[in-house]
């Protein structure tokens, strides 16, 4: 089980009011990407394409980074194995919404 905290905004747009659980099969510590995940998030919650990645592209947008166990993982790619902690449920994905102003 795969837990995964979404920004206030995409929790409203796809209607959920804490984490999201996603049960996915991990077959070992590498079994599931980060790309895998996001996946199953938008599969699930259909309103969610194309809010964290581009539907064309498959790329992250601009103002949305993914975090797990204290790590940045916006920039790594779709094949991405999540860390273990995240795959045992004990640490979730974080999506986050970055700022920007200056």
């Amino acid at each position: 089980m795969i837990m995964v905290e979404l920004p206030a905004h995409l929790r409203t747009l796809a209607g959920v009011s804490g984490e999201v659980a996603l049960d996915l099969p991990a077959d070992g510590p590498a079994a599931v990407t980060l790309g895998e995940a996001l996946d199953a998030l938008e599969a699930r919650y259909p309103v969610l394409r194309g809010t964290m990645r581009d539907q064309g592209t498959g790329r992250r947008r601009a103002f949305v980074r993914f975090f797990a166990c204290k790590e940045d993982l916006s920039h790594e790619p779709p094949d991405f194995p999540l860390p273990e902690p995240v795959l045992r449920g004990s640490e979730p994905l974080l999506v986050v919404g970055a700022i920007t102003g200056g």
